[in-house]
């Protein structure tokens, strides 16, 4: 099969793009949330500590929804979970813009984030198991550049539609999405290794965690906790705040939406160049060298002080950091094999939520307590470097192998 069989196989076509568009919801829900909060901060007077808290109830459902949605992946089927899921958190959506309070609003962000985070690991194993070896770490980048289109969708919809009709309606249009389920019902299948697996003996849920963290999968277990924790904590601390930073750095709420599109441009050719490199060098030298790049441009942002040199380390921040996201995702199904894949990456994306419910909160707490912006990005480069070495050190590359049954 050559490489550009992926193109010409409509099956596979169907469902990149099916499976991308969900992806695509997701994000514009995650996304929204960044920019409602900019705006709720003013409406309802939300100090930085309110804020972090109401971007990290999103974070905390995604460490339950990936978890749980990981383990039952494996047991009722990657389609069925991923319906599930996109319902899941589009109802939640939908019912946020009712929402009376900042606990009600929470408590729905939390529901909202149960789905989020267990649609997008099953996602990345369905595509990962139904593509061919050759074409399997850019079909899942490429799934993952839904994400930045995700994204743009959020910041056109903050840019034109809460100043003029406020952040309820921004998430009325949040709701859409379980109607696409209907779609997905009927467009997509489980992947074909998932249903010749389903003939063998299934594992128990014990007997799948315990694999995890058997001598075989130790060591790559722990280099994928840390480094989805690392990933994760410095994304959700950095990108759930940034509208927030750029109004704390003297933009009007309008004029810092639009920089913030301007910067999430930089995403898709992120994600396009990760999707290329990934299939020619490896996942190892693009995961390290985009994760290397994200945590230079983070300290640049943070000391950041011209609109210029702020678009310019926003845009690097947004490609390096996107297109290590999608290198992340086409890497973790190939470390595991099929009987027990779903729960080693749901796993993994679970410990690394608790990184993106920790860092919003810890943001608020060292903005309250008059940390400099500049600081706060220096601890994420740290972070970041973190991640890389533990890729440098404990990884395995798996370009070109075929995934493990």
């Amino acid at each position: 099969m050559n490489r550009t069989q992926l193109l010409r196989n409509p099956k596979q076509r169907k469902l990149l793009f099916s499976a991308g568009i969900s992806w695509m919801f997701d994000a514009m829900d995650v996304g929204m949330i960044s920019f409602v909060v900019a705006a709720l901060a003013k409406e309802w007077s939300l100090g930085s500590q309110e804020v972090g808290l109401l971007a990290s109830s999103t974070s905390i459902g995604m460490v339950f929804g990936a978890l749980l949605a990981g383990m039952l992946a494996d047991r009722y089927g990657r389609k069925n979970l991923l319906l599930w899921t996109l319902i899941i958190f589009s109802a939640a959506s939908g019912l946020s813009a009712l929402a009376t309070g900042f606990a009600v609003l929470c408590i729905l962000r939390f529901v909202a984030g149960i789905g989020l985070g267990g649609e997008l690991p099953v996602a990345a194993t369905l595509v990962s198991e139904s593509m061919p070896v050759e074409d399997r770490g850019r079909s899942v980048v490429l799934l993952e550049s839904f994400w930045a289109a995700g994204w743009i969708l959020s910041a056109l919809i903050a840019y034109f539609i809460i100043p003029d009709y406020g952040w309820r309606m921004a998430f009325v249009i949040g709701a859409l999405p379980a109607f696409y389920a209907l779609y997905l019902r009927r467009a997509i299948e489980d992947s074909p290794r998932y249903v010749k697996q389903k003939a063998a003996r299934r594992l128990s849920l014990s007997e799948r965690i315990s694999s995890v963290w058997s001598s075989e999968h130790r060591k790559t277990t722990l280099m994928l906790w840390v480094l989805w924790f690392t990933v994760v904590f410095s994304y959700y601390g950095m990108f759930l705040w940034l509208p927030t930073v750029m109004v704390d750095k003297g933009f009007s709420l309008v004029k810092s939406f639009q920089y913030v599109l301007i910067m999430t441009l930089a995403q898709l050719p992120g994600y396009f160049t990760a999707a290329y490199l990934i299939e020619k060098f490896g996942r190892k030298f693009v995961l390290v060298t985009y994760l290397v790049f994200t945590a230079l441009s983070a300290v640049w942002f943070g000391y950041a002080t011209s609109v210029g040199m702020l678009l310019a380390a926003g845009i690097c921040l947004s490609f390096f950091n996107l297109g290590a996201w999608g290198g992340l995702y086409a890497y973790s199904p190939e470390l595991y094999p099929t009987r027990m894949r779903s729960t080693g990456v749901g796993l993994a994306t679970s410990f690394g939520r608790i990184g993106g419910v920790i860092a919003p909160l810890l943001v608020g707490v060292l903005k309250e307590n008059g940390t400099s912006i500049s600081s706060i990005f220096l601890l994420f480069f740290v972070t970041i470097l973190i991640g890389a070495a533990a890729v440098l050190v404990w990884g395995r590359e798996t370009k070109g192998l075929e995934l493990a049954d």
